[in-house]
């Protein structure tokens, strides 16, 4: 239980140290190591009728989590976020005793065999969460919205010079919703056929928030999420999450996969999976690159360093139906791939070698969800 009262223009409030350190790491990752503005690293304390909200914002993006408290008076405060952790982490379990002064921003932590002492800032300098106007709304299940981060995160790129493309582009239509992430060298289309929307709409979410929902996403919650042009607000549980999307026009993705594809190599994926780890260790270090042979009912994969004078080949039984081929890819963006499918069974899908791979699921255990992920080859070295 978190006590707050005011007396003689000092403001008090206890708390447990694990409690209130459970609720500053939940939101700490939004905590940048280099900040223009000496406020973004402080977390603001703010109590407002007997409820302690917390954020933290590096202005692209802010993280609110709130506590129940019993107080007296409203009150606010910056507190340097690095030392407040730093004090709680090496506290065992007991209760602290902050007591805050609000003329000259120094707050002192009492506990069991000692106290500290550290100086804030005035919590109205701390920057405004921005009001989201002519806003839409859709409701998702945590597990849903989890899986899709999963699924498509890693396949976001980090060129500066393509800002849309270090993101994940969400559409949004009625049930239907999709999520996509491509680099140019590899692309993961995610759809899910049970969400609740209100309107159609699309958008690019930014990487650290994403990543921010992946950690604090319990599965077992529901999520609000609400947008308009410029932001995103998630609720759930005790936490709020405020992001700015990127803003541009996400590549028309639709067109880069491939229609007709006759050529489908049905395999074990953990199998598959295995036996590209092994080759790969001696592939070329700087490419990548695995080759994959075709024919009849049996797959050859290879990979060489010419360099070292290193080379590896394995020979796997699969289900191929289609004319022989020889393509290459790099395995780096395979094991991803592979590592990211849940299905025993996957499909890699071809038409020539110098045409991207698609590889699914042999079969969509959910009726709701639908996951395609594209690879681009590379140029095989003859």
């Amino acid at each position: 239980m978190l006590t707050l009262y005011i007396k003689f223009f000092v403001m008090n409030f206890i708390a447990s140290s694990t409690i209130l350190l459970r609720h500053l790491q939940s939101i700490s990752g939004v905590l940048n190591t280099s900040n223009t503005l000496p406020i973004l690293d402080n977390f603001l304390f703010e109590i407002t009728d007997g409820l302690l909200t917390v954020s933290i914002s590096d202005l692209e993006t802010t993280m609110m989590t709130k506590l129940e408290v019993q107080s007296e008076q409203n009150g606010k405060i910056a507190i340097p976020a690095k030392l407040l952790l730093d004090v709680l982490k090496n506290l065992p379990d007991q209760p602290c005793t902050f007591k805050v002064n609000p003329t000259n921003f120094q707050i002192e932590i009492a506990y069991d065999n000692g106290k500290s002492r550290m100086v804030g800032f005035n919590g109205d300098e701390f920057p405004k969460v921005p009001e989201l106007a002519n806003k839409s709304a859709i409701k998702l299940s945590g597990a849903v919205l989890s899986k899709a981060i999963n699924k498509t995160l890693f396949a976001t790129g980090n060129d500066d010079l393509r800002p849309v493309m270090s993101g994940v582009y969400c559409q949004f239509a009625g049930s239907e919703i999709t999520f996509v992430a491509t680099d140019a060298h590899k692309l993961v289309r995610y759809k899910r056929t049970d969400a609740e929307a209100s309107g159609s709409s699309a958008f690019i979410l930014p990487k650290k928030p994403l990543n921010l929902l992946k950690s604090n996403l319990r599965g077992d919650e529901d999520i609000l999420m609400e947008y308009n042009e410029s932001n995103a607000v998630f609720t759930f549980s005790d936490l709020v999450l405020v992001c700015r999307l990127i803003d541009g026009k996400y590549p028309n993705y639709e067109a880069v996969i491939p229609k007709e594809n006759p050529n489908v190599l049905t395999i074990d994926r953990a199998q598959f999976l295995s036996s590209i780890k092994r080759v790969s260790i001696f592939s070329n270090k700087t490419t990548h690159q695995i080759r994959l042979k075709l024919a009849g009912s049996e797959l050859s994969l290879f990979a060489e360093d010419i360099d070292f004078a290193n080379e590896a080949t394995e020979r796997l039984t699969c289900n191929y139906d289609g004319d022989d081929l020889e393509i290459g890819f790099n395995s780096r963006f395979l094991l991803e791939m592979l590592s990211n499918l849940d299905a025993d069974e996957i499909k890699l899908s071809m038409s020539e070698p110098s045409r991207a791979g698609l590889l699914t699921p042999a079969v969509q255990d959910n009726a709701h969800e639908d996951i395609l992920m594209l690879v681009m080859p590379v140029m095989l070295n003859r």
